[in-house]
């Protein structure tokens, strides 16, 4: 250890030892990057093959200039090993997965948990952090600086800054006929250049209001905003039975492996044999991470004015719904509401408390049912039930169903979805939205089985889609506008009581001429509020999926 100890690498100066250190950054950190890159330049002539190495060059200078603003000599190699640390983290995220960094991947990586972080963990990820990190980050503290004076220390740096950024507006200059024409077309590269996305997408977090406006809501120094005005009871929600809602927010199901949307395997056995269910076949989602689709899923603007920094300062669904007199109940079988449920009642689950519907530190999305009945039994008055399912969360597909669901076989059972078939990792998937399509028909039979207390209505839909595969991209979060139809396009669909249909007097007709309409999460807030009886002031009819079939006299929907 002491020879360890004594052994010291020489560099002749800071400038030196940063321009290396953003060279190996810009080479081993960047696999992905630099793939993309060249795939979208289709290089076909010298000129293409100079408009690359002027990228390169300009990466590395910008590097080594952001490492030269570190002051002192040991600060700047602390912080180039800790930058190495985090971007071999990033670098098998980008290269197994296909990651792109966003500020709502950053802001699911803030907010995950534990179990949710160790189904990440795989052998490739310890050998990326050791090879690409630890060890290169030990050779960087073994690099002996030489000392100069603080105003040569200056002017180097100075000299260096001034160099590349006058190299740098050359070279733009020069190539600008390519450069802006390209980057405008290809902006999401630069999402996976590492660790610049990744910091950028932090720093942005970080200084989101979000969390600032959530601690002075807590403290009650700031009232939230009620852009809806007073919740308004139509005379329809008049009856002698209460109505009760089962609101389930998938996690993320893709429409392409829903049978009832067209698929070819059946993977909805039991929905697809039901009366009264409806499926809307072209639904998308508001974003393709959770942090995102949650919360503007419950707001009342819809994705093109959502904003989630302002996600926590209005009331959402849940309080229009609550302050109209209903019971709100939130069940949470996943990582979080994202703020949603703040002001509801939200019940969670431990895994260690029921062996048959708990493995794996999780819990099957079937114990959301468990002693539901009964408690509805006792509380017979209006009520919404949300359910956030763990779903087909991956990307330990085969942790999110019970062994007497595995119907498709072989299936993927590993984290690491690069080693398996195609075949496998579709298997695998079939095989969770199986288990999501017993426990929705599961809900269907508990409603029918109170149809002498409730006029019951049950709405699924997932958060965002997921990948598996296609174009070497795995799990969901990729930039909404370039964003892969498999993230974005999800499962949406309606069961209603007969009772509840008669109530509503409801058009069957109507119901299924707009199942191929374009419908999204903004759909959402207006159908949830209309088919509760419930409306107020931005409540709006055109979206509401439901009551705006509604007919002057009851119809029969089959």
């Amino acid at each position: 250890m002491h020879c360890i100890l004594r052994f010291r690498i020489f560099c002749p100066s800071i400038v030196v030892f940063s321009l290396a250190t953003a060279l190996f950054s810009a080479v081993i950190y960047n696999f992905s990057f630099w793939r993309a890159l060249i795939a979208a330049a289709h290089p076909a002539s010298h000129f293409d093959a100079l408009f690359l190495a002027s990228v390169f060059a300009l990466i590395v200078f910008l590097h080594a200039a952001l490492l030269l603003a570190v002051p002192g000599r040991v600060s700047v190699q602390i912080v180039a090993a800790t930058m190495f640390i985090i971007a071999s983290v990033a670098a098998y995220f980008i290269d197994s997965f296909g990651v792109a960094f966003t500020k709502p991947i950053v802001q699911s990586v803030f907010e995950t948990d534990r179990q949710e972080m160790s189904a990440l963990m795989t052998g490739r990820l310890i050998l990326y952090l050791v090879f690409a990190g630890i060890l290169p980050s030990l050779a960087i503290l073994l690099v002996r600086l030489p000392k100069v004076d603080g105003w040569i220390d200056v002017r180097q740096r100075l000299s260096f800054a001034g160099a590349a950024a006058l190299t740098a507006a050359l070279v733009v200059f020069a190539l600008y006929s390519v450069q802006a024409p390209f980057w405008r077309s290809n902006k999401d590269l630069l999402k996976q250049l590492n660790p610049d996305a990744l910091l950028f997408a932090t720093l942005q977090y970080l200084g989101d209001q979000l969390a600032w406006d959530q601690l002075t809501r807590a403290s009650g120094n700031t009232p939230l905003g009620n852009p809806g005005g007073p919740t308004r009871v139509l005379p329809v929600a008049s009856h002698s039975k209460p109505l009760l809602m089962f609101l389930n927010v998938g996690e993320t199901a893709r429409a392409q492996n829903f049978q009832l949307g067209g698929y070819a395997r059946q993977t909805n056995p039991e929905l697809s044999a039901l009366e009264g269910v409806f499926y809307f076949n072209n639904a998308a989602s508001c974003g393709t991470a959770t942090a995102v689709s949650v919360p503007c899923m419950f707001s009342h603007g819809g994705r093109k004015i959502f904003r989630p920094a302002d996600a926590g300062a209005d009331m959402n669904l849940l309080d229009a719904v609550a302050a109209a007199g209903f019971y709100v109940e939130w069940r949470e079988n996943n990582t979080g509401g994202k703020g949603v449920p703040a002001r509801v009642r939200t019940v969670t689950y431990n895994p260690n408390s029921d062996p048959k519907l708990c493995e794996h530190h999780t819990c099957y999305d079937e114990i959301m049912l468990k002693g539901l009945a009964e408690d509805l039994r006792a509380r017979p008055r209006n009520t919404l039930i949300v359910f956030h399912h763990m779903g087909s969360h991956g990307p330990t597909y085969w942790q999110r169903y019970p062994a007497s669901f595995e119907k498709f076989r072989p299936s993927c059972r590993t984290n690491e979805l690069w080693r398996c078939t195609p075949d496998e990792l579709i298997n695998v998937y079939d095989n969770t939205i199986v288990y999501t399509d017993f426990v929705l028909a599961e809900q269907i039979r508990l409603m029918q089985a109170l149809s002498d207390r409730f006029d019951a209505v049950m709405i699924y839909v997932s958060d965002h889609g997921e990948s598996l595969g296609e174009r070497g991209l795995y799990l969901h979060g990729a930039p909404y506008l370039i964003a892969p139809k498999e993230q974005t396009h999800i499962p949406l669909l309606i069961w209603m009581s007969k009772s509840y249909r008669e109530r509503f007097a409801l058009d069957g007709d109507c119901m299924r001429s707009q199942l191929d309409h374009a419908v999204s999460h903004d759909n959402l807030y207006h159908t949830v509020l209309g088919a509760l009886g419930l409306s107020n002031d931005v409540y709006r009819r055109e979206r509401d999926l439901v009551t705006q079939c509604a007919a002057p006299a009851p119809r029969s929907l089959m």
